[in-house]
Parts: structure tokens; C-alpha cells; sequence
């Protein structure tokens, strides 16, 4: 009996290596980019709202400012910073075809901070994606880049940390080039999901099971023999991986669907580009996930996922139980390191397929063009927009605000995800003169979130892309931003203060200009997480008397300006 049972192992090893080839990347290459040792809060991967984490997040013992190194020899290519997302970033990169990044930095070296600076100044901008030649900063294997920090996007001081392949900026995952992370710790399985795949995958609920650890590696559900009114199904997993000393539930490297043994689909975190990481929507279970409900991971390749972290030898994970035998089916996962759990259970088709009534809306398909159209409102749906047929439901109803000049229109479900956006074209409900269509915005929103984007006018109708199904109205805004001061009047005497800091704040949350000047020159303010603006005093104002100019515009093209003087 365990001769048996060591020849499926070995056999199912095979054919799971059969969708997978052998990963190979250099070894020892890349160093530890931190002079402290390698601790994950998050991997590659893992499952973010609305995106893959695509590198490493390495912990700095909750502390900023630890010096960050250059992992390899190369050069300085690219220099980031924005106010979310990676907020200050270096890129480097090197002679063997990769690029490592390093993000939510603080003050780089010297001269690099210097010359970032420089060209912030040439530029008016604080924010700034600067392309740089490959002699102009040249490093070494452990150079000094920066001090690691909690800028942009990020929640708590950690360094963010990438490889990517430089032809194509293509995502790689760090754990495939050696790096000193322990990790003798197998993933965790917690549950088991069932979909019926004769319906739309967002005209559903699954079925979920919890599952039970039979060793440490060996999951089952309850029960073990699943029986299901669908003659074809799909499955999807809930599992996280840690490593060896981490309490981090991070995310999985690889997951399979075996069925009587045999490799079906299965999914390898490797390579991801940023140009897909918003399919990461068609990998989990989006709508369980938008109604409260935990992360699952399809192993089922949806339609409209092109470039898909898939790989599948039939039918893309859709399984054909029609047959109503009992089918064998297990689920291996494992992390990077090859530690592997699995799951091992049966199911069966009990012949008592359940027709679900069509649901209401107009259906609309993946990598199809279509529209609805109506007498106020229309929208189209790109080729690149769905990743599952699903019927979209559209609602009109009446509006009483005074500022809204429209009726509020609800296209479709907020747990139905867009990849692409979609165009949304809205009828105001009375004519509106020249210049209350220049003030014009169109307001999406669905529970406590809201977005606003500037209307194209085509005769009487506002157009506007969104990126998100919900509720859609004109919004006739007239209201500039406001700019408030933070710590200082006009005429204060700042000569004993180290900064001068404001806040802008938009009645639709909304502004896309900010400009300050200093005695008619543009001064540098940061602006890190888009809240409040800073600058620290340097050689831009010296001693005495100044005028400082601040002008915000909102998306309307409302403009509020403000003058204040002080004594440096």
C-alpha cells in the first residue's frame, strides 16, 4: 500500500511538473538590500486590493531611516516620486538584464538627493518620473542608495523592494534568486469553494467548505465526498503561506487541480507585469471578496483574463462531471521554497441540474463591444472591460440636490469588476448655459466611496470613463478649493520655524492643481499621501520679508488663490 501511494505521489509530482517548468534565475546575484536580516511583511503576489503585490515588502524593525543598499552593481535609471503608490522610489539597473526598485524611501544619498531636487526645480513639479543615463549615477554591489522610509502608498515603515526582467519591465518574484529567507513552513489551507459554471461567476454564490488538517501538509473538507446539482464546476481555493518565524499571513507561490490524478489547471506566482496586475479582479473570488467575505483564488481561468498566471491542459479549469461518477480531485500548493500542502477530496454530479431564471439587464460578454442606451443615459462596454458574461442592470431615479443637474443613473454591481474603463454618457435634466457646462463634472459613487472625473461635452450629452460599475450623476460644481494654512498667518515672523505646511481641501475631494510661489519663483512643497503640503526651509528663502502665492484648481476648474506674508 505505501508503494502504491509513493508511485501516485511521484506520478502527480510529474504531471503538476508538466504545467510547470523548472524556474531558473541566477543565484547569490542579488544581496540582501538592507543591512539587517531579510523579514517579510508581505511577498510576491499576494492579494491586494485591486492588484497583485508585485515584490517584497521588507520590515525595518517598525523603524525608518535604516540606510537601503544597491543589491547588485548597475546604475541609477529611473527616480520615482509621487504621493501614494510608491511615494520616493530608485530604480537600478543592472548588466544581467534585471532592475531592482526600492520604494517608500526617504532622503536618497547626497548627490542623488541633490540632483532630484534640481530637477524639481527645472521641472515645477514635485512630483516627477525622471529617466536617467547609464553614467551618470553608476553603483556597486552595496552602495548607499537611501534611508528606507514610509512614503506613498505605504501603511507602516517597511521597504518595498522589486526585481523585474528590463526587457519589458516584467514583475519577477524575488524568493527565485536565492535571498536568505528561512522558510521550512508549508501554506495553510482554510477553505474550499464550488462554482457552478453553467452560470455566470458573478450571478452566484459558491459553495464554501471549511477544511480540517488531517497532518501538517494534508487537508480534507466536510464532508469528503461533495455532491453538486451542476454538471460542470469549478473550484477555488483560500490558503496563505508564512515563513519560518513570521506570524505574516502571506500570500501563496503555486497552487494545482488534479482530477483522477491528472493535472488540470494551476497557477504560479513568477512573473507579472503591472500591466495585468488588475487581473488579479478575475483570479479571487470578486464579488464574495466585495460583500465582506474572505480572498478565494480561482484555479479557473475566466474568458476575459488574457495573459492569465494559468496554466491548464483542458477546458481551463472548468471540470465536466456530467457523467455523474465520482471523481477524485486534490489541490497542491506550495510556496517558493517547494514546502506543499494538499487537499484531497471527491465529487460528484447527482444528476439533478437546477435551472436558475435568467436575471434581469441586457447581457454583455467578454472581449465583446456592446452598449445600452436609454433617453438620458448610455454606456459601452469595451472588448477589454469583462472578464465573465454577466447581465448588467441599469436603474434611473430622481435627483432633489440643487448642485446635481442630472438623474442619478446605476449601471450594473460594484461586485462586478472592470477591467477597463468603461464609457458612461449622461443626459443633464434641464439645459445648462456655457458656463455652468464648463464647471461640469460627472460623480461615480457606490456606498461610502465616490470618484469625479471632467466631463467631454458632444451636443447634450457629458461623457466620462470610470473604472467601476454603481452610481453615476451630473454635478454642477462652483464651489473652489480651499486653501488653509497650517501654523502660520499672514505676517507671521517664521524666523524660528523649520517649515511652512498647508492643506487643500475640495468639496468633491477632489483638486488637481496645486501651485506655490515664493516672491514669483516656484517652491518645492512635498505633498507625501496627498494630505498635507510642506516645505523645510533651505537656500530657496533666505532671511527677511517674503510673499508666498498658493493657487489651487479643482477637477471643475474652479481656482482659489492665496497671498501671505512672512518674515523669514
Amino acid at each position: 500500500m505505501r508503494i502504491v501511494t509513493l508511485l501516485l505521489l511521484l506520478k502527480s509530482s510529474t504531471l503538476v511538473a508538466q504545467l510547470f517548468p523548472p524556474a531558473i534565475y541566477p543565484q547569490g546575484y542579488f544581496r540582501n538590500p538592507l543591512a539587517i536580516p531579510m523579514r517579510l511583511a508581505g511577498n510576491f503576489g499576494e492579494l491586494r486590493p485591486n492588484h497583485y503585490h508585485m515584490g517584497f515588502d521588507i520590515k525595518t524593525n517598525a523603524r525608518e531611516n535604516l540606510p537601503v543598499y544597491a543589491a547588485a552593481d548597475g546604475y541609477v535609471s529611473r527616480i520615482k516620486i509621487e504621493p501614494y503608490g510608491f511615494g520616493r522610489a530608485i530604480y537600478v539597473t543592472h548588466p544581467n538584464g534585471f532592475t531592482t526598485l526600492y520604494a517608500h524611501l526617504n532622503t536618497f544619498n547626497p548627490t542623488l538627493e541633490k540632483w532630484v531636487k534640481d530637477q524639481q526645480y527645472q521641472q515645477q513639479s514635485w512630483k516627477v518620473l525622471l529617466e536617467l543615463p547609464a553614467d551618470l549615477f553608476p553603483v556597486k554591489k552595496g552602495d548607499f542608495l537611501a534611508y528606507s522610509g514610509n512614503t506613498g502608498g505605504s501603511q507602516a515603515p517597511h521597504l518595498h523592494f522589486e526585481i523585474r526582467r528590463t526587457a519589458g519591465d516584467i514583475n519577477v518574484n524575488p524568493f527565485l534568486f536565492g535571498f536568505p529567507v528561512a522558510d521550512n513552513v508549508p501554506p495553510k489551507l482554510l477553505r474550499l469553494a464550488v462554482y457552478d459554471r453553467t452560470r455566470s461567476i458573478y450571478e452566484q454564490s459558491p459553495r464554501i467548505f471549511p477544511l480540517r488538517a488531517i497532518s501538517a501538509t494534508t487537508y480534507l473538507p466536510t464532508p469528503t465526498v461533495i455532491t453538486v446539482s451542476s454538471p460542470l464546476v469549478s473550484f477555488a481555493i483560500g490558503a496563505y503561506d508564512t515563513q519560518t518565524g513570521s506570524t505574516n499571513l502571506n500570500g501563496i507561490y503555486e497552487s494545482t487541480l488534479l482530477v483522477d490524478e491528472e493535472p488540470v489547471i494551476g497557477f504560479r506566482m513568477d512573473n507579472i507585469s503591472y500591466n495585468d496586475t488588475r487581473d488579479l479582479n478575475a483570479h479571487i473570488d470578486y464579488k464574495t471578496k466585495h460583500q465582506g467575505g474572505p480572498y478565494l483564488q480561482h484555479l479557473t481561468e475566466l474568458p476575459g483574463y488574457p495573459n492569465a498566471i494559468y496554466r491548464h491542459n483542458r477546458n481551463k479549469g472548468a471540470i465536466d462531471i456530467s457523467d455523474g461518477a465520482v471523481h477524485s480531485v486534490s489541490i497542491e500548493v506550495k510556496d517558493a521554497s517547494g514546502n506543499t500542502s494538499r487537499l484531497n477530496y471527491k465529487v460528484q454530479y447527482n444528476g439533478a441540474e437546477v435551472k436558475a431564471a435568467e436575471p434581469s439587464g441586457k447581457k454583455f460578454y467578454p472581449l465583446m463591444m456592446d452598449g445600452y442606451e436609454s433617453q438620458e443615459c448610455e454606456f459601452y462596454i469595451g472588448e477589454r472591460c469583462l472578464y465573465d458574461s454577466v447581465h448588467i442592470r441599469y436603474n434611473k431615479a430622481a435627483n432633489t440636490n440643487s448642485q446635481v443637474v442630472s438623474s442619478i443613473h446605476t449601471i450594473g454591481a460594484p461586485y462586478i469588476p472592470l477591467r477597463d474603463s468603461m464609457l458612461v454618457r449622461i443626459q443633464p435634466t434641464r439645459p445648462l448655459s456655457d458656463a455652468e457646462r464648463s464647471r461640469t463634472v460627472m460623480q461615480w459613487f457606490t456606498g461610502t466611496k465616490e470618484d469625479v472625473q471632467k466631463v467631454q461635452w458632444q451636443g447634450d450629452w457629458a461623457s466620462a470613463r470610470f473604472r467601476d460599475f454603481g452610481n453615476y450623476q451630473l454635478v454642477l460644481d462652483t464651489q473652489p478649493p480651499v486653501i488653509t494654512p497650517v501654523g502660520f498667518t499672514d505676517g507671521s515672523n517664521l524666523s524660528k520655524a523649520t517649515r511652512i505646511a498647508f492643506t487643500v481641501n475640495d468639496n468633491l475631494d477632489r483638486f488637481k492643481n496645486v501651485r506655490a510661489e515664493l516672491d514669483g519663483q516656484w517652491l518645492r512643497f512635498t505633498n507625501d499621501k496627498g494630505k498635507t503640503f510642506l516645505y523645510f526651509f533651505d537656500e530657496k528663502c533666505m532671511a527677511g520679508p517674503h510673499e508666498l502665492l498658493i493657487r489651487a484648481e479643482d477637477e471643475a476648474g474652479n481656482v482659489t488663490e492665496r497671498s501671505f506674508n512672512f518674515t523669514r
